[in-house]
C-alpha cells in the first residue's frame, strides 16, 4: 500500500510540473530542416561527408523523411549518405 501512495504521489508531481513548465521550446521556430532525421540545418547546402560536395554544411548516414532538397538520397530508398 506504501508503494501505491508514492507511485501517486510522483504522478501528481510530475503532472503538476507539466502543467507549470512553459512550451516556449515549441512556440520557437525550428531551425531543422523538418525533411531530415537527425537535424540538419536550412543552409544554402548539405553535402555527404567523405564526398565529392562542397559544402558549406557535411553530415553523415540520415534519415530523409520529406522532399531531399539537400540530395543526399541518391538511390530513393529514404536514406541519405549511405
Amino acid at each position: 500500500m506504501k508503494y501505491a501512495v508514492t507511485l501517486g504521489s510522483a504522478a501528481v508531481a510530475a503532472f503538476a510540473f507539466a502543467i507549470a513548465t512553459p512550451t516556449i521550446a515549441a512556440a520557437q521556430p525550428s531551425k531543422c530542416h523538418a525533411s531530415y532525421s537527425p537535424c540538419l540545418p536550412i543552409v544554402s547546402d548539405v553535402d555527404c561527408e567523405g564526398g565529392s560536395g562542397n559544402g558549406p554544411v557535411y553530415t553523415g548516414r540520415v534519415t530523409v523523411i520529406g522532399p531531399d532538397d539537400y540530395g543526399l538520397d541518391r538511390d530513393g530508398d529514404g536514406i541519405g549518405c549511405e
